[in-house]
């Protein structure tokens, strides 16, 4: 294989209703931060049919090129469709790096294209860098069910490519920098794909977000019972934040899988993170660990979670935490 002929970063964009998924900003930041060490060019590539007043901003994150394929059957996802399109656009560009987020749909059409080009694959990155002497793209993520965190890179596999965690990776600051923006129109019908779209269904909206909210205080096991989660629910309501839980709460019942956090539940970033009753098992803090100020609770003082936390309190957290909220609630009144 010759990779001299492959250069460049190339993302892999996702929208909804004609909205671009947070995540591929996240990826501009990333990626710019790759290409500039690699000296290559950034692209994304979009697929869709009313995006066009989208694309300038995407060079505003930190696109060098934007090339969006517009089609009006493109709107939705259509796997095999969006398969052959990009299989086609990666052979043609030969970028030596792919970044697509881990999305539902980007963790169905990764693989795909992954297939379709006999290519490596490493799925749900935490962490991205770059091997100084050999160019090859360091890529962390978590193994053996999370208990092991794992770097991989592909050796004979070009190009390298991984889907990426969503929320793992700062949102770039907007610049005024502008995108050569390239636009491929298409007259795909819906003869060209196997599958059809025979009904769209909306999922009842969830009353939360737990990605987008600064303070989140989190039980585990150790919260003891679902009754107990009363004290953890006060607390959120005193500091204004949102209620979550590590694996083990929603595994019992005491909570709702959209407020797990780690690996297999949703990857957050607050301002505030307050662990109750965490251990800290790896797949957990793969969902947190990027949290601004981390404090934790648990009284098991050689737990995981005190190696990550920025403030740790040793002790029961059903003496601990009625004590915060009486301090809390005293001080709001002063």
């Amino acid at each position: 294989m010759d990779k001299s002929q492959y250069k460049g970063v190339m993302i892999i964009g996702e929208h909804f209703r004609n909205k671009i998924h947070r995540v591929v900003y996240e990826l501009l930041g990333k990626g710019r931060e790759l290409a500039d060490e690699l000296e290559v060019k950034l692209s994304v590539v979009l697929l869709g049919s009313e995006l066009d007043k989208k694309l300038e901003e995407l060079g505003n994150y930190g696109a060098d090129e934007v090339i969006y394929v517009k089609s009006p059957i493109l709107k939705d996802y259509y796997s095999d469709l969006y398969t052959k399109i990009l299989t086609e656009l990666i052979q043609d560009k030969k970028p030596e790096i792919v970044l697509i987020g881990a999305t539902p749909t980007g963790k169905d059409l990764a693989p795909r294209i992954s297939k379709r080009l006999n290519l490596g694959l490493t799925a749900d990155c935490t962490q991205l860098e770059i091997e100084e002497e050999t160019r090859y793209l360091l890529q962390t993520c978590p193994t053996y069910g999370g208990n092991l965190m794992a770097t991989m890179k592909a050796l004979n596999s070009y190009p390298q490519m991984s889907t990426v965690a969503c929320g793992i990776f700062e949102l770039p600051e907007k610049t005024d920098k502008k995108a050569k923006i390239t636009i491929i129109e298409k007259e795909y019908k819906e003869e060209d794909s196997i599958s059809k779209i025979l009904k769209k269904m909306e999922k009842e909206k969830k009353s939360i977000n737990l990605a987008d909210a600064e303070i989140v205080i989190a039980g585990g096991r150790g919260v003891g019972s679902k009754e107990n989660f009363k004290i953890i629910e006060e607390l959120a309501e005193v500091l204004g934040g949102e209620v979550a839980g590590s694996r083990v709460p929603v595994e019992l019942g005491w909570m709702g899988n959209e407020r797990q956090i780690g690996q297999t539940g949703t990857i957050i970033s607050p301002k505030l993170y307050i662990a109750c009753g965490i251990s800290g098992a790896i797949q957990h803090l793969v969902g947190m660990e990027n949290s601004d100020v981390i404090v934790a609770i648990n009284k098991d003082p050689n737990a995981p979670i005190f190696e990550v936390a920025h403030y740790g309190i040793v002790g029961d957290l059903h003496k601990i935490i009625p004590e915060l909220i009486k301090e809390i609630k005293k001080r709001k009144i002063e």
